[in-house]
Parts: structure tokens; C-alpha cells; sequence
């Protein structure tokens, strides 16, 4: 039984002499003797049952079967010089499998678009990206590139981080509702308010926050509203159903068409950290090291 490294050999031979029109010039292509050139094809008709050259003394022709050997051989030599092509590429150009880890709203609203762009410029990519809220084990999940919104203390010595700035905590609500209800001049002024906020896992509520230089701050207090997702906070302000703190990146077109009003804004503060984490064992693979560079450029807070 022939086996695929048999089939293989002779090819390219038989390609050169027939492109060349001879076995001499074919031996000079491939630094052969013309009687090697001559030997290889001979073996290759012998073992396909068929000719595929008509020889004479000044030239070699193709038969027909020859000629369609010989198509089907050009093929599969551009389809191996592509493949080395491609391999050779994946070490200086971002190719492959890229997994990618998310917090789940600012991945969808901030992310993505970020990595959409990312994926136009770079086509041999084929990203897998996941949206989750909890701390994900990189090396245990195989995780490339992780944004993380939250500390990273304790980190392992094998993971790389890179801090983006942090999120920017205001209060807001919608126009229609301080039509309604008012305008809060002070933090006091929010017990007399609707208010959006915050659920923790365990069903408390997420305090508030405030900067280190205000004294007094209002007592806990009810709400309106309590959720445990960014995303319905925000969908409840889009209501006008009350007044929320929250993220400016997750607001920020709001209040530019004016769909949002920031209120107190006194009392506006740094929220969580922002970091890039990666395995540092992966960081000199070009597909890393350009969708580090990326998300960078893309998601720093200036």
C-alpha cells in the first residue's frame, strides 16, 4: 500500500520538468543530477500505471493525463507553501485562538467595541471571549487577556497587570424626573427622593460612596429600586424611576444627548480600579501583546 509520503515524493520533480521542459533544467532548479530528475519521474509514472510525459530528444511534453497530474499537483504545493506561509506569519503577526475574559456590562458596553475594531485589523484572530463577574482563574481556564474591575491584590507572580485608571462614580437621574420631584441640593436632600441602588449578592444594600472630605453624609436609607446588575440600574434610570449613583462610563452618552442629568455633583468620586491581567508566559505571543496594546489605547481613563 503507497504510503502519503510516497505519494509526495517525485512531485515536485515531475512539477519542475514539467514547467522547465526538461530534466536537465528541472535538475538545475532543484540542485539534482538530470539522471535523479529522469529516475523520479520514471518511478512516479511506474507506481500511477500511466505516462505522463512523451519524451523526445529535445523536449518533454505532457499527456493528457499528465497535464491533469499535473494541475492537481501545482494545487497541493501552493496549498503547502500557503500553510508554511501562514505558520511563519503566526510568529511576528497575530494569528489563532485568542481567549479573552470580561466583567459582563462593561465588556458588552466598553469592550466590544474595542475588540470588533481589534478583529477588523487583525483577520487570522479567532477570538473566544467569555462575560463573567467573578474572579476567573487565568492559567486554570486558559485565559490570553482578562479585564478586571476591582483590586488585584495578592496577585501570582506569574500574572501581568496593567492599570487603566479608575471608574468615576456620580449621581443622576433623568430631566423628566427632577421635573417631577426636584432637584437635590444636598446629599441630605436624597432621603426625600426615589433612589436607585445597588444589591449585593446577599440582598444588602451597596453602600454609597463619597469622597474622604465629606463630613457629613446621609444615613442609610430606603430606596426605590434595588438590583444587582449594572445594566437594569441603568434601564431603571432610563425610567425615571429615581436617582442612582453609577458609573460615568456607564451613563457618559446619556448625559451627553441629555437623556441623564448629573446632580450633586460636589460629591463625584474615583470608584473602582481598572486593570488588564495576563499570564506573563503569553505575553511575548504577537496576538497578546497587539490585543494588550489595544485595549489599552481603547479603554485608558484620562
Amino acid at each position: 500500500m503507497t504510503s502519503s509520503l510516497e505519494r509526495l515524493t517525485g512531485i515536485a520533480p515531475f512539477v519542475y520538468a514539467a514547467d522547465c521542459g526538461s530534466f536537465v533544467a528541472a535538475s538545475e532548479q532543484l540542485n539534482l543530477t538530470g539522471s535523479a530528475i529522469s529516475k523520479s519521474v520514471a518511478r512516479l509514472e511506474q507506481r500511477l500505471g500511466v505516462r505522463l510525459f512523451e519524451r523526445t530528444t529535445r523536449q518533454l511534453k505532457l499527456t493528457d493525463a499528465g497535464q491533469a497530474f499535473y494541475e492537481t499537483c501545482t494545487r497541493i504545493l501552493y496549498d503547502l507553501a500557503e500553510a508554511e506561509s501562514v505558520l511563519a506569519a503566526q510568529k511576528t503577526t497575530p494569528a489563532g485562538r485568542l481567549r479573552i475574559d470580561l466583567p459582563a456590562s462593561f465588556g458588552r458596553l466598553k469592550v466590544m467595541p474595542v475588540l470588533t475594531d481589534f478583529c477588523h485589523r487583525h483577520p487570522y484572530l479567532r477570538p473566544y471571549i467569555t462575560f463573567t463577574d467573578r474572579l476567573v482563574d487565568l492559567a486554570e481556564e486558559g485565559i490570553d487577556v482578562a479585564v478586571r474591575i476591582g483590586g488585584i491584590n495578592e496577585l501570582p507572580p506569574a500574572i501581568g497587570h496593567r492599570y487603566l485608571g479608575c471608574e468615576r462614580l456620580i449621581f443622576c437621574t433623568t430631566p423628566a424626573y427632577l421635573a417631577r420631584r426636584g432637584v437635590p441640593a444636598t446629599l441630605g436632600d436624597l432621603a426625600d427622593h426615589d433612589n436607585i441602588v445597588y444589591g449585593n449578592a446577599n440582598g444588602a444594600m451597596k453602600p454609597w460612596s463619597f469622597p474622604p472630605d465629606v463630613v457629613t453624609r446621609p444615613p442609610m436609607m430606603g430606596y426605590r429600586m434595588m438590583v444587582s446588575d449594572s445594566e437594569a440600574q441603568l434601564a431603571a434610570l432610563r425610567a425615571g424611576l429615581g436617582i442612582a449613583q453609577i458609573a460615568t462610563w456607564l451613563v457618559d452618552e446619556c448625559l451627553e444627548n441629555g437623556t441623564f442629568v448629573q446632580v450633586l455633583k460636589d460629591v463625584s468620586q474615583d470608584g473602582l480600579p481598572l486593570h488588564l491581567v495576563w499570564p506573563k508566559n503569553k505575553q511575548l505571543l504577537p496576538k497578546v501583546d497587539a490585543l494588550l496594546q489595544a485595549l489599552t489605547e481603547g479603554l485608558a481613563i484620562r
